[in-house]
C-alpha cells in the first residue's frame, strides 16, 4: 500500500478547510476534549471536506464514531488500544495506524496487523508531554527494518527542513503538527511541505 508521504494532523475541521485545497491529500483530525456532538459535527466536516478534495481521513482515537460515521481510517496511541474493539474496526473496513514508542510497543502493534506504523518522537516535541525521548534518525531505519514493506510514519518535530533526513532513514511517510500550526503563515508552510515531499 502506497501512502502519500505528507500527513498533516489538525484538531479541527477549521484547519481542513484551509490545507486541503492546498493538496494535501492525507490528513488526521485529532480532537482530544469535545463533547460527542462536536466531535460528530467536526469528523462529519472532516469526512465531507476530504471526499471533495480527494483525499484520505483518519480519525485519531474515536475509533467508535468512526465506525458509526462510515470512515475509512484509524490512529490509535498505545493507551488508546486498551480500550479499542479492534474487530469490530476491521469489520468495518476501517484501516488502522498505531503508534509506537519502543520495542515492546512495536511487538503489540504489529501483532495486530495495521496498515501503518507511526515512530515519535523522532525530535524533540512540543505538541505534548512524552514520556519518551527523542528517538532520532537512527531508530527509524531500525524500524524499517523491522517491518519491511509496511509504511512507517515519521512524527515528532519534524520540519520541512528535517524530512529528507527522516526518508533517507527509512520513514516513509512523515507528519507533522506545530510545524503548521505554529507558522506565521500556515498556508505557505503546508506548500513548503508539500513540495519537498513530492
Amino acid at each position: 500500500m502506497t501512502l502519500p508521504r505528507f500527513y498533516p494532523i489538525f484538531d479541527s475541521a477549521a484547519w481542513l478547510g484551509r490545507m486541503l485545497p492546498l493538496g494535501v491529500r492525507l490528513v488526521q483530525l485529532r480532537i482530544k476534549a469535545a463533547t460527542a456532538e462536536t466531535l460528530r459535527a467536526e469528523i462529519t466536516r472532516a469526512q465531507r471536506l476530504c471526499r471533495a478534495h480527494g483525499a484520505t481521513l483518519v480519525v485519531n482515537d474515536h475509533w467508535q464514531l468512526a465506525i458509526d460515521l462510515g470512515c475509512d481510517w484509524v490512529h490509535l496511541g498505545q493507551e488508546d488500544l486498551d480500550h479499542a474493539d479492534i474487530a469490530a474496526l476491521r469489520r468495518a473496513g476501517i484501516r488502522l495506524g498505531l503508534s509506537t514508542h519502543d520495542r515492546a510497543e512495536l511487538a503489540r502493534a504489529l501483532a495486530l496487523a495495521p496498515d501503518y506504523v507511526a515512530l515519535g518522537p523522532v525530535y524533540p516535541t512540543i505538541l505534548k508531554p512524552m514520556k519518551w525521548p527523542a528517538q532520532g534518525l537512527a531508530r527509524l531505519t531500525e524500524w524499517k527494518g523491522l517491518i519491511g514493506a509496511m509504511p512507517l510514519v515519521a512524527i515528532g518535530g519534524l520540519s520541512v527542513e528535517r524530512a529528507a533526513g527522516a526518508f533517507a532513514a527509512g520513514a516513509d511517510v512523515v507528519s507533522a503538527v506545530t510545524d503548521i500550526t505554529r507558522s506565521a503563515d500556515p498556508e505557505a508552510r503546508v506548500r513548503r511541505w508539500i513540495e519537498a515531499t513530492r
